[in-house]
């Protein structure tokens, strides 16, 4: 893969960027500017260099409508003050396919000529993309007209790297394709996680989607030193041993993988957890028998790990060479069930950019992490959770295979 320092000549030249830049929008106003920020060094550095930069992004779910409310018109109002210098927006419509006649080409010919007018420097960005219904599968010929548009292509948005999207591993196939700041940085991170890590190596999972933590286990029970697991695992896991968990949160399908993946030596199991009402009341701690038990009963259920496992998972992060974290270990919105997740995030952040390689993903440990306000403190906060998950369980993502490919 070509980091995007390696191209040459882009004076002049049309420089496709696709960056993730669904943000939460309030009021017509960026709520939080994060994932905007994170790709401003490769805007940057091609605005430095004389490219015409053109954004493109997606925003929600708009499943091939045109909403008002997932417009990009914010996200251009907030780049615009970020780079302190105008964004101009390419008013594409509803995203009527451009191979088309009528609509479609005049759409096409309009922005063709928007661009043309782009003076060296110039930054502007597209409508939201999944306004097309041609984006999510790349399907027909959006991919194909997008890329006549450019120069050349620079994938910046590790957060969408997992999706077969039109403008994300769809464009390449058309045009040189490169890699910005941001995906780099992520690829080189992550890669050392699962290929060369320091020992001890630390894997901390919790989070409630069973579905995409299994897949991360099995490919890291081979790999690391020690596997602490919270959260959806947790439960599925005593539910599947025989335990009585109550209104737990677990997922059925997943039980025999649960079984398999948390008997390993290496995943270090809670030894007890906090069990009360989602209200916070009636809250215990319940310490888990080596025979199964009832640990809650019907309207309670388990929503932290307890002191003791905390203790213990402590003793684990504090020895690691490498941590990764990805998942709260409980229902850290509502207190008294935030004790755990935020002294992990204390614990990961206070461990990183020293004795330890800290690498951390996802949205509830972003917001975790931001609660304690030491996010800084992190060497490689991760733009994506679900990307981040799917590398570390080994799998090829679209987006990144994309740019390996010659044309």
């Amino acid at each position: 893969m070509n980091p995007i320092t390696k191209a040459r000549n882009l004076k002049g030249k049309v420089v496709l960027v696709r960056v993730d830049f669904n943000v939460p929008i309030k009021k017509k106003k960026v709520v939080d500017d994060t994932r905007l920020v994170a790709s401003l060094p490769t805007i940057e550095y091609l605005v430095a260099k004389g490219a015409k930069v053109v954004l493109m992004t997606h925003i929600g779910r708009p499943e091939g409508k045109t909403v008002a409310s997932l417009k990009v018109d914010p996200v251009v109002e907030r780049v615009s003050e970020l780079l302190k210098k105008k964004v101009k927006k390419l008013e594409t419509g509803n995203w009527p396919t451009f191979a088309k006649a009528t609509a479609g080409e005049k759409f096409r010919l309009k922005i063709v000529k928007e661009i043309e007018k782009m003076r060296p420097g110039q930054v502007a960005m597209m409508e939201n993309m999944r306004f097309s219904k041609e984006e999510a599968k790349d399907t027909g010929m959006l991919s194909q007209e997008l890329a006549t548009l450019g120069d050349v292509f620079v994938l910046d948005g590790f957060a969408v790297s997992h999706r077969a999207s039109a403008s994300v591993s769809g464009i390449p196939k058309y045009i040189k394709g490169y890699a910005g700041k941001l995906l780099a940085t992520e690829i080189v991170g992550l890669t050392k996680v699962l290929h060369n890590p320091n020992t001890p190596f630390v894997a901390i999972l919790g989070g409630a989607k069973m579905e995409t933590k299994i897949p991360v286990m099995k490919h890291l029970v081979e790999r690391a030193d020690a596997v602490l697991i919270g959260g959806g695992i947790v439960n599925t896991y005593f539910l599947a041993k025989g335990y009585k968990v109550g209104d737990s949160l677990v997922d059925k399908e997943f039980q025999v993988d649960a079984i398999r993946y948390c008997k390993r030596k290496n995943v270090i199991k809670p030894v007890d957890v906090v069990v009360g009402t989602k209200e916070g009341k009636k809250v215990r701690v319940v310490r888990i028998k080596k025979t199964p038990h009832e640990i809650c009963k019907k309207g309670e259920a388990i929503f932290d790990i307890g002191p003791e496992t905390l203790l213990l998972y402590a003793k684990h992060i504090k020895e690691a060479k490498t941590l990764v974290w990805n998942g709260a270990m409980g229902y850290f919105e509502k207190k008294p069930y935030d004790v755990a997740t935020l002294t992990v995030a204390r614990l990961v952040a206070s461990r990183s950019k020293g004795p330890a390689f800290g690498v951390i993903g996802g949205g509830e440990t972003l917001q975790a992490m931001d609660m304690v306000g030491m996010t800084d403190d992190i060497d490689l906060v991760s733009t994506g959770g679900g990307a981040m998950l799917e590398f570390l369980a080994g799998k090829t993502l679209p987006g990144i295979y994309a740019l390996q490919r010659e044309l």
